[in-house]
């Protein structure tokens, strides 16, 4: 696929769709890892199962979708929202993560809140 960096990949492990990124090993050979719940949904693939693995680059865009109360959040502050959207994708998504995975009002408030003071100490 080319590259000594971070290459962004697609596919299917056991039929499961998947996205994510090689990471280089230093020698010229890239590793995958994959994400806990598309380990279970491949059928609980655990550290040296075999697996049938389809991959190729994936040079799609990859966007996350920022709930409502978030973005208004990022948007209240300038710069804000500009400094979170030039974080990278997996951090970007672990903080949506975050604040849609609360279960009580307070937690999402607070989680919000937090994603701001993330993207906001970019800004200085």
């Amino acid at each position: 696929m080319g590259g000594r960096a971070r290459i962004p990949v697609a596919g299917t492990i056991n039929g499961v769709a998947f996205r994510g990124s090689t990471m280089p090993m230093g020698d010229g050979r890239h590793c995958v890892g994959f994400r806990k719940e598309i380990r279970a949904q491949a059928g609980g693939v655990e550290v040296g199962d075999p697996v049938a693995v389809e991959i190729g680059r994936d040079d799609a865009p990859r966007a996350v979708a920022v709930p409502a109360d978030l973005a208004a959040a990022l948007a209240a502050e300038p710069g804000v929202r500009a400094a979170f959207d030039a974080m990278s994708f997996t951090h970007r998504r672990e903080w949506v993560e975050a604040v849609e995975g609360a279960k009580r009002p307070e937690t999402r408030a607070r989680r919000i809140a937090q994603a701001v003071d993330a993207a906001r100490a970019r800004i200085a």
